[in-house]
């Protein structure tokens, strides 16, 4: 594993994982919603063919759906705490090298860190690489 452009694509994935752990109690909500407005599948008939009604068909695929997002939801909130802790171990230099470059980059982020940092973009690139260093430690150990 080459543990930079791991620690790279983590910290661009963050922000979109943020969202998602706004997203998807929503969307439970709204497909416990939805199983609540379903009509209830009838029992009382023999399912021809082994097959069940669209209805049945219906809650059973609205629960499936809530069950992986539950699951989806508790493996977001463990990455986000694990990357959380990788962040706070970082100095608020590192912090902000790393913000501007990879969890909301912005087109011109090298220049205007040079500029408010009082470094040149080599400075900035040492920095970088300590802070994935210290980020990827700090989320995994030892590398």
């Amino acid at each position: 594993m080459k543990w930079k452009n791991e620690a790279m694509e983590k910290l661009r994935r963050y922000d979109a994982m943020r969202q998602a752990l706004r997203n998807i109690p929503e969307e439970i909500d709204r497909l416990k919603a939805d199983a609540c407005a379903l009509r209830g599948a009838t029992t009382d008939t023999t399912p021809v063919k082994g097959g069940g009604s669209r209805r049945e068909e219906a809650l059973i695929n609205n629960l499936v759906e809530r069950q992986e997002l539950e699951w989806t939801l508790q493996q977001v909130q463990r990455w986000l705490c694990t990357a959380d802790r990788g962040l706070a171990a970082l100095t608020p230099d590192e912090r902000l090298v790393l913000q501007r470059l990879y969890l909301y980059p912005e087109r011109g982020a090298l220049e205007r860190l040079c500029s408010e940092l009082g470094v040149e973009q080599s400075s900035i690139y040492r920095k970088r690489d300590q802070a994935l260093h210290r980020f990827t430690v700090a989320m995994y150990g030892f590398l």
